[in-house]
């Protein structure tokens, strides 16, 4: 296992990934906020849809633990979270923070610790018993030199392929078996194209392009290259690197080009629907709150398996909330941090927001609670190799990977190839 160490200077960071799992018991946690609070300012991307439901969920947890205090819902929506974080930097660079923000764990924070805008939150993971309630290997993957400046409420997976039954019946696919490998994959989706399916990958904007690229990189380097790649370890023009961009390029070819500017949501709309136009997209596990609303079953209607070739590797990306310097109402912001981390709110939260929790110690009888699908995730958190989304911000810094999503839109625009597209991420990276 390898623990995430970052050292951190205005000129300079360097990041090596760990891996997560274990599980501790520990007490339930409990909402409370300090003496004076008033009301909580928070900012986030949840706007909408399943995650705007598991956060009014979350909200009214919080009012439940804390009567006194009010909650500002500071939500901003667009792009995955990209407009949110435009808005936030400015406010930030400004002076004036909100109470708290969402951010990624991981390396998405380090530009933040660096400009000296965060707070240690170290003791409120003590206040709180977090260091019980989490795996081990979660707190060291969050933990910068010995400190703690943010606080998960959940845990997602991206490496996963969901697969509409409706598609793959027109070729003959079995939609519950993983293709062996990508090359295994492409030849199914030939197939797909050939059964008249024109464009059977959903692709959206250039975020779901980058969680598509990444996990051809785990696919093609194994988990241990890919975590040497993340670090600075393996070289962004190694022959491995160039045959996973190869495969991207190759999977990009049978998606439609007309939903390329669009989230993630309406860009998988065949699959969601299983209409038959869309057979596979390559998404986070905040999908299946989109099926269940469109009255798909899971194992019946979709599938999901792990990305081809990523079998055995849990890509990890978590949402957390921070506590900025300077945040107007600190104990209120406190008082957020105790609901999001306790039981009781990731709980309601997870369940509906179609992630697992970040606690590792809920009952048989809490995680029965959840989908038959989060149940999986769950057991594969404990049981696979951990490895870190690049575009959820969990394995590189934020300029990075704005970069990297910079250069996929030049990419998808025609005006740059997939040579040039490596050479701009290898350039994006060594900065």
């Amino acid at each position: 296992m390898r623990k995430l160490i970052a050292g951190i200077a205005a000129a300079s960071l360097a990041f090596a990934l760990s891996a997560c799992g274990g599980t501790n018991k520990a007490d339930s946690g409990s909402g409370g906020g300090g003496a004076g609070s008033t009301e909580v300012g928070v900012v986030s991307w949840w706007s909408a849809g399943s995650e705007k439901d598991g956060y009014n969920a979350l909200q009214e947890v919080f009012a439940k633990q804390n009567s006194g205090i009010k909650f500002v819902n500071q939500a901003v929506s667009g792009g995955g979270g990209s407009q949110a974080k435009q808005k936030l930097q400015a406010d930030l660079a400004a002076k004036n923070p909100p109470d708290s923000y969402q951010a990624h764990a991981g390396a998405e924070l380090s530009a933040d610790i660096a400009a000296g805008y965060l707070q240690d939150v170290s003791a409120l993971y003590d206040e709180f018993k977090l260091r019980d309630a989490f795996p081990k290997d979660l707190v060291d993957r969050v933990t910068v030199d010995g400190k703690i400046y943010s606080i998960p409420s959940n845990i997602h997976r991206a490496n996963v392929v969901w697969a509409s039954k409706a598609a793959l019946d027109k070729a003959g696919i079995d939609p519950s078996k993983a293709p062996a490998d990508l090359d295994a994959w492409l030849a199914d989706l030939q197939k797909l194209r050939d059964a008249g399916v024109q464009y059977p990958l959903a692709v959206g904007m250039a975020w779901t392009q980058l969680e598509l690229l990444e996990t051809t990189l785990i696919a093609d380097l194994g988990a241990d290259n890919y975590n040497k790649l993340m670090a600075g370890e393996l070289k962004w023009d190694d022959a491995s690197v160039t045959k996973a961009f190869d495969h991207f390029d190759k999977l990009m070819k049978f998606a439609d080009p007309k939903f390329f500017g669009e989230d993630w949501e309406p860009a998988m709309a065949g699959v969601i629907k299983g209409d038959g136009t869309q057979a596979y997209s390559v998404m986070g596990d905040w999908t299946p709150p989109a099926f269940d609303a469109a009255g798909k079953k899971y194992n019946e209607d979709f599938f999901a398996w792990p990305v081809p070739g990523t079998d055995g590797v849990f890509d990890f990306l978590a949402d957390s909330f921070t506590l900025p310097v300077g945040a107007k109402h600190a104990d209120g912001a406190k008082a957020w941090l105790s609901t999001i981390s306790s039981k009781e709110g990731q709980i309601a939260f997870n369940k509906i927001k179609g992630s697992i929790p970040a606690r590792s110690d809920l009952t048989d009888e809490e995680i029965g609670e959840f989908s038959a699908y989060q149940q999986d995730a769950m057991k594969s958190f404990k049981a696979d190799k951990i490895v870190s989304s690049i575009a959820h911000g969990a394995a590189l810094p934020l300029t990075v990977t704005e970069a990297m999503n910079a250069s996929l839109g030049k990419y998808t625009g025609g005006s740059i190839d997939i040579a040039g597209l490596q050479k701009e991420f290898a350039a994006a990276a060594a900065k």
